[in-house]
């Protein structure tokens, strides 16, 4: 923060971005003081302003969570890991459990605040990311074997299969590890916050073709006239879990309110 003084606010602004060698377009400008004229050359005030070197997209999404941090009392520090088309921005801290969350739940409500702040005034959407201790890319490693291995299981029973609610973020991971796939095709389906991918055979058997049911919602299956089990229902799998972390009410506090783009 630095201040200069002019006999005219246009004056100061000149000096003070001459003395700090920014253009104008690059510096955040207050007027602290306009110019008073005194009586007889006495009493009079020069124009006083405050010109500050204007932050990065990234660097006020930073900023951002690290004042979020000190609201919390959360002992974490940001850094800013890369900025062009996508900005990434990484978590440090000694108990990464309570900024992890449940299955990622509150390193996505960071990462959604993080984009708004670091999109605000933008006409051009840019992705943020926001990371800590690699957890984005070991999530993304485990969801692609997940994708895999489950659509194996698609071809080899030939029925479809569905995965738990996930973001619009890991949904995209799942469609991209199975596009080139010759022998499935996946879909979402389901309404936000419960929409799911699914996954289905080219080889899909008849009745999962023709029958209409909701996976969500437990299918129809029942009893036929011989007493057997007549469960058409689709299978649906979970990816690995991790166990809920005692987050001392931070996580509660955020939410889970990614809004990272739509997917398929």
């Amino acid at each position: 923060m630095a201040e200069f003084l002019g006999k005219t606010v246009e004056e100061a602004i000149e000096l003070g971005l001459k003395t700090l060698g920014i253009e104008k377009d690059c510096a955040e400008i207050t007027v602290l003081e306009e110019p008073v004229k005194g009586f007889l050359g006495l009493g009079g005030k020069k124009a006083k302003v405050e010109i500050n070197v204007k932050k990065t997209d990234g660097e006020r999404a930073v900023s951002f969570i690290t004042g979020l941090f000190d609201l919390m009392d959360v002992n974490a520090k940001c850094s800013l890991d890369q900025e062009g088309e996508k900005i990434i921005i990484d978590v440090i801290t000694d108990n990464s459990s309570s900024i992890i969350g449940y299955r990622g739940e509150v390193l996505d409500a960071l990462q959604s605040l993080a984009g708004a702040v670091a999109n605000k005034g933008r006409d051009d959407y840019r992705r943020v990311v926001v990371d800590c201790e690699g957890y984005r890319e070991k999530r993304e490693e485990t969801l692609k074997s997940l994708a895999e291995k489950l659509a194996a299981k698609a071809v080899r029973t030939g029925r479809k299969v569905t995965l738990e609610p996930m973001n619009p973020y890991e949904r995209r991971i799942l469609h991209s590890a199975l596009s080139d796939s010759t022998e499935v095709k996946t879909q979402s389906e389901g309404k936000e916050p419960n929409r799911f991918v699914a996954i289905i055979p080219n080889n899909l058997k008849p009745f999962d073709k023709d029958r209409k049911y909701d996976d969500r919602r437990g299918g129809k299956g029942g009893y036929n006239k011989g007493g057997r089990r007549d469960d058409r229902r689709g299978s649906r799998e979970s990816a690995p879990r991790q166990p809920r972390p005692k987050t001392s009410g931070f996580g509660t506090f955020l939410g889970n309110s990614l809004k990272d783009g739509s997917d398929e």
